[in-house]
This record gives C-alpha cells, sequence and structure tokens, in this order.
C-alpha cells in the first residue's frame, strides 16, 4: 500500500532535502520519530474519521505530527480553540485544559496534514517538496482500503485535497476552516462531531468518543 511510496523517486529526493535542510542547521519540526504519528497512531484498519490539515506548527514544541493538535503544555492556538468551542456547542463537551488530540487518534480518527515537516518560524517551508504526493496517496488508499469513513474537510485547501473521495462508501462534511479569519462563516455551527458519530451509528459502527482527558 504505502510502503512503495517510500522508493519512489520523489520521496528519495524528499529524503534529500530533509538532510540536506538538517546539515545547513535549520530546525525541522515536529522531531523526526513523530513525523509520522498520525499514521503510527492511527493505521488503516482503525481509521474511522479523517481531518485533513496543511502544515505543521512552526512553533518550538508545538507540533508533534497529528493537524490541529500540539502537545502538552503548549497553549492551543486560535484553530484548536474554535474547534473545541464547536466541540462544547455540537456535544456540550467541556473545553479542555490541553489542546493534545493524541486521544482522538489512538480511538480512530486520522489527522493528517498535507505537509509533514517545517522549519523554525517558516509555515510553508517545506511545500512542494513531495510530502502533498505522499499524503495525497495517504488519502487515496483511505478511500480505496476502507469502507464507512467519515472525511472533515475544513477549508478550501483540505476541501481540494479530498476532492476525489468516493461519495458512495464515505460520508464528506465540509466546512470553512476553523481559523478565526473564516469559523464565523459556517465552522462555528456545523456540527460535523455528531454528523459524523449519527452517520457511524447508522453503519453499524462504533461512534468515536471525543472527549479529552486531562
Amino acid at each position: 500500500m504505502l510502503e512503495q511510496e517510500f522508493s519512489e523517486p520523489y520521496m528519495l529526493e524528499l529524503k534529500r532535502f530533509l538532510l540536506e535542510r538538517k546539515r545547513a542547521g535549520a530546525e525541522i519540526y515536529p522531531p523526526g520519530p513523530k513525523i509520522f504519528n498520525a499514521l503510527d497512531s492511527t493505521p488503516l484498519s482503525s481509521v474511522r474519521v479523517v481531518i485533513l490539515g496543511q502544515d505543521p506548527y512552526h512553533g518550538p514544541g508545538q507540533a508533534h505530527g497529528l493537524c490541529f493538535s500540539v502537545q502538552r503544555g503548549v497553549r492551543p492556538p486560535p484553530s484548536l480553540v474554535n474547534i473545541f468551542k464547536e466541540l462544547e456547542s455540537d456535544l456540550g463537551l467541556p473545553i479542555p485544559g490541553h489542546g493534545c488530540l493524541q486521544d482522538w487518534a489512538d480511538r480512530g480518527v486520522l489527522l493528517l496534514n498535507a505537509v509533514l515537516t517545517v522549519e523554525r518560524g517558516q509555515a510553508g517551508a517545506h511545500q512542494g517538496k513531495g510530502w502533498e504526493r505522499f499524503t495525497d496517496a495517504v488519502v487515496e488508499v483511505v478511500n480505496r482500503r476502507c469502507d464507512h469513513v467519515v472525511f472533515l474537510l475544513w477549508g478550501s485547501h483540505a476541501q481540494k485535497k479530498g476532492a476525489r473521495i468516493d461519495r458512495a462508501r464515505h460520508l464528506v462534511l465540509k466546512a470553512p476552516h476553523p481559523s478565526p479569519l473564516s469559523a464565523h462563516r459556517g465552522f462555528l455551527g456545523c456540527r460535523h462531531f455528531s454528523q459524523a458519530n449519527d452517520w457511524l451509528v447508522s453503519k453499524g459502527l462504533e461512534p468515536i468518543d471525543w472527549r479529552l482527558g486531562d
């Protein structure tokens, strides 16, 4: 499935690029062991929901390989704050005191960024280097190999990346990005969390436990 991607010329070139940047002294996020955290935490056999992000956070200590998520002890960024507001409004869940979404990943929510690395203080520094092709392949594998998956596509970038998803097999829910710039245009009030669970239950599957532990 995805193993063959790692021997493709574009991935070998991406690996060379990352090694060169590291040798040049660039501070790359997330840390090496966490680059593939989304795939490690949510293997194909357990995927029930996919949330697509764009770029890892580029501040120290933030990124740990899950889109929209930050490590514990790091202040939740504005987009994540709006996600928590919608979670509270939709499901009545309390807003957590941290921004780590690892619990979701462990419960079948694939939190996949389009680009899996970035450099400190430089948003988008690794765009166009090959990651997009790799994560397109991940989305396509989920699309073809999994049944009854909910795709939450927030913002035009995610919607474009998910344009080829088979709507006959999967549920695709769209909303504006949760960024403060666009959240009030339809993200807040979208009720995607309850809609995702209702659809999963209708297919005889377990709903996602969206609660986050302290």
